[in-house]
């Protein structure tokens, strides 16, 4: 009987893991986190590329400023005033006709920005829009020109 008691003191006395335990859950935790992080940060891409295409499409909220603007002005903010005349009114404008009716957008052009912290780019008269504008965010890449470029206008 001596034994027995022995074997059920030395169970009870263990109270730690081994390392051998530690390495395995470790190693299952490396390996959840090497299929799992890469399919979250495409999530995060992917919602930021749709911020974007939201801020940059024809019904999003910049381009019904530019409409506003339009309606009261009759052009479009040419490429030198950019977006900032949606929020102050372009040295271009006589104050005193009181045609500028804006600011038409509340958010100032330093804080009007992509999701990746970069500048829209505005180009009026556009080059694809001719009629209109372009505008566009440069994409995850930060670069222009490129093919993850966010538009207002589609290829043809």
């Amino acid at each position: 009987m001596m034994i027995g008691q022995v074997q059920r003191k030395r169970k009870q006395i263990r109270r730690g893991f081994s390392l051998l335990e530690i390495l395995i859950v470790v190693g299952i935790l490396a390996l959840l986190a090497a299929f799992v992080v890469p399919a979250l940060m495409s999530g995060s891409n992917d919602a930021k590329n749709g911020l974007a295409a939201t801020a940059v499409g024809r019904s999003g909220p910049i381009a019904g400023a530019l409409k506003r603007y339009r309606f009261d002005v009759g052009t479009y903010p040419d490429t030198s005033e950019g977006l900032a005349a949606l929020h102050s009114i372009p040295s271009s404008i006589d104050e005193e006709d009181k045609i500028w009716k804006g600011p038409y957008i509340e958010t100032p052009p330093e804080e009007m920005v992509d999701p990746w912290s970069q500048e829209f780019v505005y180009e009026s008269p556009g080059k694809f829009n001719e009629d209109g504008y372009d505008l566009y965010s440069k994409g995850p890449d930060r670069k222009e020109g490129t093919e993850d470029d966010i538009k207002n206008w589609k290829e043809k």
